[in-house]
């Protein structure tokens, strides 16, 4: 477990904070442990309706922790945390709701794709940099953003890493509403109070038709095992080499 990610739970939702704020809550393996856990809880718990994910501090995240990825990269298609998580996001039959502010990156933006809900700041900017970084997508998004925004656009997004403004996503249909960001947190949590409201088997029944989906678990595989490859790259370690170089203080 890690202090990295709050839990709490109060009238049917579950919220999971990233919270890691002076990193921009990037993901390290340990709180992908966190995550899986505290989801696989929330799944079983009869009480929770919703989960409710957020972030603390300037962004929702900065995505995948690439020190964690270079200095420890998983092995095989295995179950380490990453790949837990994503495989786990497809399964989740409580409503996931999202509230996104800032620069959101990579697994940030993925993640949003298996959200049923999502909020997004004014001042929210997705960006999705994997060819960039010598890798490519997970979490199935080379087979969820194409269906959802058509194939040029997610090319674009996916292909060059061109991040969007919360006012193009809203209108790509990756988010449900913008909003300015002090009133991020309640209009999340007031939306996925009213899932609450909702009679809980109708709720999961018509869940489970909305993600009804053929395909998806072996895109995932494909996903992991491309991801899995690309770490080993030179593109990747040269790119891991740059960022740190260009973020290294002084």
């Amino acid at each position: 477990m890690t202090d990295h990610i709050l839990v709490s739970q109060a009238d049917g939702v579950c919220e999971l904070r990233l919270n890691r704020p002076e990193k921009r809550n990037a993901i390290t393996f340990a709180m992908y442990d966190t995550l899986w856990d505290a989801l696989v809880r929330a799944e079983a718990d009869d009480s929770v309706r919703a989960i409710l994910l957020s972030g603390a501090g300037a962004s929702f995240t900065a995505g995948n922790d690439l020190l964690d990825f270079v200095s420890r990269p998983p092995a095989g298609g295995g179950e380490h945390g990453p790949a837990r998580f994503i495989r786990l996001l497809p399964k989740i039959h409580k409503v996931l709701v999202a509230a996104v502010h800032g620069s959101t990156v990579g697994i940030g933006v993925t993640m949003l794709l298996h959200c049923d809900l999502v909020v997004a700041a004014r001042s929210t900017r997705l960006s999705m940099p994997f060819v960039k970084l010598g890798l490519v997508p997970e979490a199935a998004s080379s087979l969820l953003l194409p269906r959802l925004i058509g194939h040029q656009r997610a090319a674009e997004l996916l292909l060059l890493g061109v991040p969007v403004d919360s006012a193009t996503a809203l209108n790509f249909g990756l988010v449900n509403r913008v909003v300015e960001d002090d009133a991020l947190l309640e209009e999340a949590r007031t939306l996925a109070r009213s899932v609450t409201e909702q009679p809980a088997g109708a709720l999961r029944a018509t869940k489970q038709l909305l993600k009804s989906e053929t395909g998806m678990s072996a895109r995932i595989e494909e996903e992991l095992q491309a991801f899995q490859e690309r770490l080993g790259s030179a593109e990747f370690k040269n790119a891991a080499q740059a960022f740190f170089g260009k973020n290294r203080p002084g």
